[in-house]
């Protein structure tokens, strides 16, 4: 498959093509759809995993909240680590030196 031109912000989980840019963005990419569809469905798993989470929070204790919170921590983490380990995977040059400098990946 052929590789794209995307551009991401992470915050967001925004993927957009570059003719769909207005404002600012994070990263610039190179990517084929399959990556793009990789991409959007480890955001979407993120994002359910926070809202799954946030609604579970509810009626705990404080103690178990604390270990709760620390495990949702963990796992966030480890979410996020995977976005920008696949970012890195398909970052143009400064993209990879801006995810360096970031010190999110191991």
């Amino acid at each position: 498959m052929e590789k794209k031109t995307y551009y991401v912000t992470v915050g967001s989980a925004e993927i957009l093509e570059p003719k769909d840019v207005i404002g600012n963005y994070e990263l610039e990419i190179e990517a084929t759809e399959e990556d793009i569809d990789q991409l959007q469905e480890m955001f979407e798993d993120a994002q359910e995993w926070d809202e799954t989470s946030a609604g579970a929070m509810l009626g705990f204790s404080s103690y178990v909240l604390s270990k709760y919170d620390d495990d949702l921590e963990r796992a966030n983490s480890q979410s996020l680590k995977a976005i920008y380990r696949k970012l890195y995977e398909l970052g143009t040059p400064e993209t990879k030196k801006q995810i360096e400098s970031m010190k999110v990946l191991d």
